[in-house]
């Protein structure tokens, strides 16, 4: 399909379409980069304003009771519970993704204590494997890390394994990992399992209670719309939450914090995977973006996704020769991201953002554009597909300006 005509008529007949004018999108961008930073919701510019000059500005103290700042991480826990398939008492919004790896794969080691191994996959995101090395090195070597190919994970669960940790969307290519498959797989051998929900958590259906998942971890501010830096979430199924006793054993998660006692006594529940003091403006910017998330359907959501990056492979490789697709080709097997490879990837991603058209470079070779279908039009697709061509074609990437490499690509 490459006629602008049949494009429009997509639009026209998109069930969600009416959600873009629900996000401050900017005059003259197409951005295709929400898998790393979501749009700012419309709502969330209203109510982190009152937050700042309301219930900070005149409240003060006070909010944490008279405006339920004290409940945010768990209302808005709950909230992120209904996209990702848990009980509301299952997860918790709160710090870092890397903070929440953390706690899980502790909370994981100490519920498998005679077993050595900590179990990922080459390529995985790297502050998942980081944090895999931190925790060996802090245990002394009692616990060590082992990373093998994707291909070679069903063969690596063996019964010294005592966590499995995979990222569910892989962040370059976008494959998924059969969840409900690998989860059976490793829970047969004793491996307790941790999936990394980052790129996946509002792009897609997830189902962790019906996949029997132990832990989980996600971002707040890709798919979400949370605002940068917005807090992360971890669940912790219902099962294992009072046989952990924390890690990172902050305040915030203590049976009775303002009791001040000199001694740690977890929280029952989910409460005790909290640390310290939560972040209200965060918090607040993340729960507009996943009220805005709970108004869709999910599996609406998903078929637009696919149908979005479907038109791009088309277009791109009917008129970019030069690009090679990195993702999945069948559709069932990729998340909400397209990624295409070409030898000067960064200078041309950074040709494609020169006008205006958003999407993000990952070494060493890797276009990468995320598809979030609130906000993203059929016609951006062939936009974005056209300017790509044109940009190869002529050349447009080679001019030097494109190859100095900023701090984030």
């Amino acid at each position: 399909m490459t006629d602008l005509t049949d494009i429009r008529a997509l639009d026209a007949a998109d069930p969600l379409a009416h959600f873009r004018d629900r996000f401050d999108l900017p005059e003259g961008v197409i951005y295709l980069d929400g898998n790393s930073l979501g749009a700012l919701p419309r709502e969330a510019k209203k109510r982190i304003a009152d937050v700042v000059s309301r219930e900070w500005g005149q409240d003060l103290i006070r909010s944490w009771n008279t405006n339920h700042w004290i409940e945010a991480p768990r209302r808005v826990g709950s909230k992120i519970a209904q996209l990702i398939g848990a009980k509301a008492a299952e997860v918790i919004a709160t710090d870092s993704t890397s903070i929440n790896v953390f706690k899980a794969l502790s909370a994981a080691i100490d519920l498998n204590p005679d077993r050595p191994l900590i179990l990922s996959e080459t390529g995985n995101f790297p502050t998942d494997a980081y944090m895999m090395e931190g925790l060996s090195r802090l245990t002394g070597g009692r616990v060590e890390q082992k990373l093998v190919a994707p291909t070679d994970i069903p063969s690596a669960l063996t019964e010294d394994v005592a966590v499995l940790l995979l990222t569910h969307t892989n962040y370059k290519s976008g494959r998924l990992h059969d969840m409900a498959a690998l989860t059976k797989a490793a829970q047969a051998k004793g491996i307790l399992v941790i999936w990394d929900l980052s790129h996946s958590a509002g792009a897609m259906p997830v189902d962790l209670n019906g996949c029997n998942v132990d832990f989980a971890v996600g971002c707040g501010y890709k798919y979400m719309n949370g605002g940068p830096g917005a807090p992360a979430f971890v669940f912790v199924a219902e099962r294992h939450q009072n046989q952990v006793f924390p890690a990172l054993s902050g305040w915030m998660g203590h049976a009775n914090p303002f009791d001040f006692t000199d001694d740690y006594e977890p929280a029952a529940g989910i409460d005790r995977f909290l640390c310290g003091t939560p972040g209200i403006l965060g918090l607040a910017g993340l729960e507009c973006g996943v009220d805005l998330m709970l108004e869709a359907d999910m599996a609406v959501i998903r078929n637009k996704s696919l149908a979005l990056s479907q038109l791009f492979i088309d277009l791109v490789e009917a008129n970019c020769p030069d690009v090679n697709l990195v993702s999945p080709r069948t559709p069932e097997l990729r998340g909400s991201q397209i990624s295409f490879a070409h030898e000067r990837g960064y200078s041309v991603m950074q040709a494609l953002i020169a006008r205006g058209i958003i999407g993000d470079f990952r070494a060493p070779n890797v276009l990468r554009f995320g598809f979030t279908p609130l906000y993203t039009r059929f016609e951006d697709v062939w936009i974005a597909a056209m300017a790509l061509s044109d940009i190869i074609r002529t050349g447009e990437w080679e001019n030097e300006k494109y190859a100095l490499r900023a701090a984030v690509t």
